[in-house]
This record gives C-alpha cells, sequence and structure tokens, in this order.
C-alpha cells in the first residue's frame, strides 16, 4: 500500500529516463472506473501540466514514477470536470462515514500498486481519516518517507473504503458528473441524516438535500430545527421545495412555510399539489401555539355506524403515513366527533362489530383555539397516543400525535 502523500511531489521521468517534474495529483474517472486512478499530473520545471495516462505509467514507488513512453507522446493537461482529483477534490475535503452515521474530514488516501499487463496501475482502497495520516501529512517533507511510516504507525490508522466514501458536493452539475453516489446515505435513519446534516455548512446541506429523492428528503428535513428547515428550502429550486413539502406531514408543512420568508413561502404553495396546498393553508389560518397549529390533517374517519370490516377496508387504502395511525375516529351525520376507537380493540374484534361498540370512554378531545399546554396537560393525565381537535359544534378538524406533543416538551426545555 502507498499514501497519496507519499507520492505528492514525487519526481517523474520518461522512458528514456529524463525528469519530466513532479507529480502533484492523480486523476480518477469514475464513469469509466471509479477504483482506478486514470492519470497523473506532472509539473514540469516550466510550471506547465502534463497529464499521463495510467496506459502511459510504467512503474510507481515512493521514490520516483517513471513513464513507459517519451516526453514528445505524454499529451498536456486539459480541464477536465469529469475527472475527480485527489489533492483538489478529495484531500481535506468533508466526506460522510455512512457506517458511523458521521461527517469526517479526509487526511489522505490510500492506494494499492498493482502491475497490469506490463505496467503499474494505482488502485484506490479508502480515504484515511485518522491521526496516522494526520502526522504523515504534518511530517511529509521534514523526516525521510521510512521514518514517517514508523512513527505514523503508533496511531491507530482510521480508514473508509473507498466505495463507501459519499463525497460533498455543492454543485449539482459536477456532482452528477463525477456520478458520486448518495445511495448507501439515503438508506439511513432520517434522523441519523438530519444529524450529519447539522454538522455541514449551508452549501454542503443543499447538497445533501438535493441529492436525495423528495420523500426521504422530506423525513429529514422533517428531523431537524425549523429554521434550518426554512433556510434550506428558501435555498433551493421553488419546485423542489414544493415537492419536498408536499411529502411531509401537514401539520410540520405549516410550521415550515410559516418560518419561511413570506414571497418564498407563496412561491412554494403555488407550485404544490392543490390538494396538499389547501390542507396546509388551513392550518396556516391558526394562531401560533394553538392545538390547532400543532394538529395534523392526515387519519382516518368513519361514519358512526361503520364496522370493523370498514375500519380494516379504509387502513388498507390510507395514503398517509401508517406509522402515525394509532386511531380510527367515527363522525356523526353532521360532521361532529362521535367516537375514537384504538387499532387494538379493532384487530382483536369480529369483522361485523360495529365500531361504536369499541369507543374510548369517556371520548377525550381539545379545541383547535386552546393553548397548546392544554393538549400536553391531556396526553399526560390520559396517557394518550393521539388528541382530536375539534371546532364548532364538535366538528373534527384534525389530530395531535404523541410525537407532536414531543417536539413542543423538548422545545420548552
Amino acid at each position: 500500500m502507498i499514501y497519496f502523500t507519499e507520492l505528492e511531489d514525487l519526481p517523474t521521468y520518461d522512458a528514456k529516463g529524463e525528469y519530466l517534474g513532479k507529480l502533484i495529483d492523480l486523476g480518477v474517472d469514475p464513469s469509466q472506473n471509479a477504483l482506478r486512478v486514470a492519470s497523473y499530473l506532472v509539473r514540469t520545471p516550466g510550471k506547465s501540466t502534463l497529464c499521463i495516462t495510467h496506459e502511459q505509467m510504467q512503474s510507481v514507488s515512493v521514490r520516483a514514477a517513471q513513464t513507459s513512453v517519451p516526453a514528445v507522446q505524454i499529451r498536456c493537461y486539459a480541464p477536465d470536470e469529469g475527472l475527480l482529483r485527489v489533492k483538489k477534490d478529495v484531500l481535506d475535503q468533508q466526506i460522510i462515514d455512512v457506517n458511523n452515521r458521521k461527517v469526517e474530514r479526509v487526511n489522505d488516501v490510500d492506494l494499492d500498486i498493482e502491475p497490469t499487463d506490463g505496467h503499474t496501475e494505482l488502485r484506490l482502497l479508502a480515504v484515511n481519516v485518522g491521526w496516522s495520516a494526520g502526522i504523515r501529512r504534518l511530517l511529509q517533507g521534514v523526516l525521510a518517507k521510512h521514518t514517517i511510516r514508523a512513527l505514523s504507525g503508533f496511531a491507530t490508522p482510521r480508514t473508509i473504503p473507498w466505495e463507501f466514501v459519499n463525497l460533498i458536493e455543492s454543485d449539482p452539475a459536477r456532482r452528477v458528473k463525477l456520478r458520486i453516489s448518495y445511495d448507501r446515505l439515503a438508506k439511513l435513519h432520517p434522523a441519523d441524516v438530519a444529524d450529519i446534516l447539522e454538522e455541514l455548512s449551508h452549501a454542503e446541506q443543499k447538497a445533501v438535500i438535493e441529492s436525495l429523492d423528495e420523500e426521504t428528503a422530506a423525513e429529514v428535513i422533517s428531523e431537524i430545527p425549523t429554521k434550518m428547515q426554512a433556510a434550506l428550502l428558501e435555498s433551493i429550486q421553488p419546485e423542489k421545495a414544493a415537492d419536498i413539502v408536499e411529502e411531509m406531514a401537514p401539520d410540520e408543512a405549516a410550521d415550515v412555510l410559516q418560518e419561511m420568508q413570506p414571497e418564498a413561502s407563496a412561491v412554494v404553495l403555488a407550485d404544490m399539489d392543490k390538494e396538499e396546498a389547501h390542507e396546509v393553508r388551513s392550518l396556516l389560518g391558526y394562531e401560533e401555539n394553538t392545538a390547532g397549529a400543532l394538529m395534523n390533517t392526515e387519519y382516518i374517519v368513519l361514519g358512526e355506524t361503520a364496522l370493523v370490516a370498514d375500519a380494516i377496508e379504509s387502513l388498507r387504502h390510507f395514503e398517509g403515513p401508517i406509522e402515525t395511525i394509532h386511531m380510527i375516529h367515527l363522525i356523526s351525520f353532521g360532521g361532529a366527533l362521535a367516537g375514537v376507537v384504538p387499532l387494538g380493540r379493532i384487530l382483536l374484534a369480529d369483522a361485523n362489530t360495529p365500531l361504536k361498540e369499541l369507543c374510548n370512554d369517556p371520548m377525550i378531545s381539545v379545541e383547535a383555539r386552546a393553548d397548546e399546554k392544554e393538549a400536553v396537560y391531556l396526553f399526560h393525565k390520559y396517557n394518550l397516543v393521539s388528541l382530536p381537535v375539534v371546532g364548532d359544534e364538535g366538528r373534527l378538524l384534525g389530530v395531535v400525535s404523541a410525537d407532536d406533543v414531543l417536539e413542543v416538551v423538548v422545545h420548552r426545555r
């Protein structure tokens, strides 16, 4: 194994033994082979930059590099945005360690020297984020390379395999060209991705959110503070922001839109689907810190004459997040709340049992205009997992869930 820090400024010679210059960077072409060094950039004494292809490189060691072709066959380097450069694009950059769910800074890159068809190729093994790499960086050029290796060996190396690396690239166009995959990042729990986001700069946060699909982005954004949510949504394209907000729970969507600048909020609402936008607008009409502002409008409601079979059928066709459903709500012909049925009772009952027979007694609800403190009090007093919110004449307007109340309690602390 060899490290990039040992290759930087490496003297490079052509096939005739003539001095070309010093190695200044390595290039990887992800579109061709994401693990192979595709080109070697060499700075000549005249300050021009040569680009030696991997086929032209005869041998590489910690002492020198030598090509298999004479200098006249080596072309000058032309900037290529599709090329990932180890020093320019990777070294000292922040990456996401998906295994440890944290952000790290790259101190070095580990490479493997591999003989191939009569010449040498370098393969990328891992990025090094530990103290051993930091020691090599610090002492490079001060002590002999073998001495630096010995000293850095006393520190435990910390590496991330190259194929697991998620570089944080703030330029979407360049990120596409480099084909940097965020698939592994999207598989993390949204709360873990949210923790990662909070360690990044705003530009890097924006790059990560833009790399995720709308559903995953909505789940992640829901886990970060509302002010950060608003700043992120204001910084991306309104169409993308609208798609993300549509995937959020209506109460969370209303909270973040209320935090955004009025102009930005209006643009996002205009780009949203009409039905989702209507739900959010209805929540925006409630005063802050009231039960109405806290409630969610995604719930299951049936007529008071419905049976257990009807409830099961409605669960099968529910399009919202099913993990938020703990109760089936019954309403009268006029729309007033008539009862609340826990899912557990429904699962244990016969299909032809009227839901009215399974209702909680007493039925607990809160008025939309009530202070959110009252909702918190009711959750605590009655050990609730959800709480219906009613308006005039007892009409069912929405439901406050336990996680909504938990957010209120946590923020108070």
